[in-house]
C-alpha cells in the first residue's frame, strides 16, 4: 500500500508524506488506519484508576462507569491513551451544544473576533439557528455564522500571535466542561487536573489541523484530553521529530484522545476529516435521547428537541474537537513580561493566517 511504503520512509518529511497522502480527496483505502473498535496489531488495551472516579462522579459528567470504559494504548506510544465513546446515551448533545451555543459567547474569544466588531460576534447562534435549519445540500448556499466558527478559547486564552498563555487574558473556565475533564483525567491516573484553558476547534469536510506540538503550557506533566463529536477524522500521531513517520488512526464521535508523559510533546495533525463511516448522515451515537432521569448534581443539560435540530443540521457536514490542558502546576505562575499586553491580545489575523496556510483556509493550528 502506498500508505505503508510512505510510513517505511524515513527522512526530513516524513510526517507531511503521511500528512498530504491522508489530505488528498480521492484516497480510499484506509486500511493502513488503526481503527480502535477493532484492535490489533500494535494496540493494546489500558488499564484505567477506575477507584479513582465514583459511579456517581461519572454519571454526573455524562459518562458510564469507569469499568465500562474500553481505553487503548499503541505500542512505541507510552502515555498515550484512547478511551472508546464512554458517553451515556443522549449526553454527546450536551457539549455540542455547548460548543455551538453557549461556550462561543463573550467573554471568550473566537476566530470571528479578528475581524467583525464586538457587537456582530455577541451571539452567533441567534444569527445563525434559523439559516442553519434552512440549510440545503448546495456548497453554494451563503455559510452562516457558526459554519464560519473556526475555533474558540477558554479560560486562559492561547495567543496565536506569541504562542504563549498569560495571566492577564483569562476568563472563567466553564464549570461543566472542567468537571467532565477531571473525572476523565483522574480515570487516566491524574488526580487532582485543573482545566485551566481549552481550544474548541470547529472543522468541516475541507478542513484539516496543520502538524504542530501543544508545548506552550508551563505544566508538562499533567495531559492534553482530546473530546470529538460529530464526523470522524483521520488522526495522524509522530514522534519528538518531524523526520519520524506517524501512525494514522480514526476518531470517531464520542472518542477521548489523552496525551500524557512521552506522548504530551508528540507532534499530530488531523489531515482530513471523514462522513461517519456507518454510512448514515449522523453517527447513531448522536441519534440517542437523553435519559429523562438525571443525577442529581448533573452537569448535563436537557436540549430542547429546536436546539438539537439546529446542532444536528451543523453536524451533518461538521466535527466539533475540544482539547483542554492544565497550564500551570499547583502553586505556579507565569514568569513576568516585560511590556504591556497590548499587542498580544489582539491575536494578529497575519499571524494566525501565517500559521493556518499549510491546507487551505481551516488549520486551527495551536502551537
Amino acid at each position: 500500500m502506498a500508505a505503508a511504503a510512505l510510513t517505511r520512509e524515513g527522512g526530513e518529511d516524513a510526517f507531511r508524506r503521511l500528512f498530504r497522502f491522508y489530505r488528498q480527496r480521492d484516497v480510499s483505502d484506509l486500511r493502513g488506519v488503526v481503527d480502535f473498535s477493532v484492535p490489533g496489531g500494535q494496540v493494546f488495551r489500558s488499564q484505567l484508576s477506575v477507584s479513582s472516579v465514583s459511579d456517581q462522579d461519572a454519571y454526573r459528567a455524562g459518562l458510564q462507569p469507569v469499568s465500562q470504559w474500553k481505553a487503548y494504548g499503541l505500542k512505541g506510544y507510552p502515555g498515550f491513551i484512547f478511551i472508546l465513546n464512554p458517553f451515556l446515551p443522549g449526553c454527546q448533545r450536551h457539549w455540542v451544544k455547548q460548543c455551538l451555543k453557549l461556550y462561543p459567547q463573550k467573554p471568550n474569544v473566537c476566530n470571528l473576533d479578528l475581524h467583525m466588531a464586538p457587537e456582530k460576534t455577541t451571539d452567533l447562534w441567534g444569527q445563525s439557528k434559523e439559516q442553519l435549519k434552512r440549510k440545503g445540500s448546495s456548497k453554494w448556499e451563503p455559510r452562516s455564522l457558526l459554519e464560519k466558527l473556526r475555533w474558540v478559547t477558554l479560560g486562559y486564552h492561547y495567543n496565536w500571535d506569541t504562542k504563549k498563555y498569560s495571566a492577564n487574558h483569562h476568563t472563567p473556565f466553564p464549570s461543566d466542561l472542567a468537571f467532565l475533564s477531571e473525572q476523565v483525567a483522574a480515570a487516566c491516573g491524574f488526580r487532582g487536573f485543573q482545566a485551566q484553558a481549552g481550544i474548541l476547534n470547529y472543522y468541516h469536510f475541507d478542513s484539516s489541523l496543520g502538524i504542530h506540538v501543544d508545548e506552550s503550557e508551563l505544566d508538562h506533566s499533567r495531559p492534553l484530553l482530546s473530546f470529538s463529536f460529530g464526523q470522524s477524522s483521520i488522526f495522524l500521531l509522530g514522534g519528538l521529530k518531524r523526520e519520524e513517520a506517524p501512525t494514522a488512526m480514526f476518531m470517531h464521535s464520542g472518542d477521548i484522545m489523552v496525551m500524557s508523559g512521552f506522548s504530551r510533546l508528540l507532534y499530530h495533525a488531523v489531515p482530513r476529516v471523514l462522513p461517519n463511516l456507518e454510512g448514515t448522515v449522523l453517527p447513531s451515537c448522536l441519534d440517542q435521547a437523553l435519559s429523562s432521569d438525571l443525577p442529581a448534581g448533573s452537569v448535563i443539560e436537557h436540549s430542547s428537541d429546536e436546539d438539537w435540530q439546529v446542532c444536528a443540521k451543523y453536524l451533518q457536514s461538521s466535527r466539533i474537537n475540544m482539547t483542554i490542558r492544565q497550564v500551570l502546576a499547583e502553586g505556579q505562575k507565569f514568569p513576568e513580561e516585560s511590556g504591556t499586553y497590548g499587542k498580544s491580545q489582539a491575536f494578529s489575523e497575519d499571524s494566525h493566517q501565517q500559521q493556518t496556510s499549510r491546507a487551505k483556509r481551516h488549520k486551527p493550528n495551536t502551537d
